[in-house]
């Protein structure tokens, strides 16, 4: 098999490799290089592989955002023995890569739609402090510091988060 090192995937011409829109399910030969790089940062042994527990970090560090259970599912359910120690190369991990990738995000519209539950006053803000509460106890739980950083400069004077503009914000990073 060619690895992707045998110069097949970098000696195609730029013009043939335009950046694809997120959800295409294929990457850029750059794309895969910067990717390449990543996840040799998380090779605690040099032996170009990593442990299954680490895929979710590595996945993360690279933009995506797969829950702890879509990463299991991937890795085809493994033990927490497994977990810990088994190990997968790049060529591996790549296709993982992609199927997150290419899993549909949520949209807009689910997000607005999923903070109008708390818009008490149907006036398109809900509270600041309602939001870090459910932000810290709802779905993939987030951490203080993260939420801090997720909410910093969203809440108004008087604590209330303009969520339709609190979602733009969040898709556009």
């Amino acid at each position: 098999p060619l690895s992707w090192d045998s110069g097949f995937l970098t000696s195609t011409p730029p013009l043939l490799h335009p950046k694809l829109h997120h959800g295409a399910g294929e990457f850029t030969a750059d794309q895969i290089e910067d990717f390449k790089e990543a996840f040799g940062l998380f090779d605690r042994v040099g032996d170009n592989m990593v442990a299954y527990n680490q895929v979710a970090d590595i996945m993360r560090a690279l933009g995506q955002n797969p829950t702890n259970k879509d990463v299991k599912k991937i890795l085809g359910d493994p033990s927490a023995d497994d977990m810990a120690n088994k190990r997968l190369d790049f060529e591996a991990f790549l296709p993982m890569l992609k199927t997150v990738d290419a899993n549909q995000k949520g949209t807009y519209d689910d997000y607005v739609e999923g903070l109008r539950v708390f818009d008490k006053e149907g006036n398109g803000t809900v509270m600041g402090a309602e939001l870090r509460i459910v932000l810290s106890t709802l779905g993939e739980k987030m951490s203080e510091p993260e939420i801090d950083a997720l909410m910093q400069g969203q809440e108004d004077e008087n604590g209330m988060v303009h969520y339709e503009a609190f979602v733009k914000n969040i898709m556009s990073v």
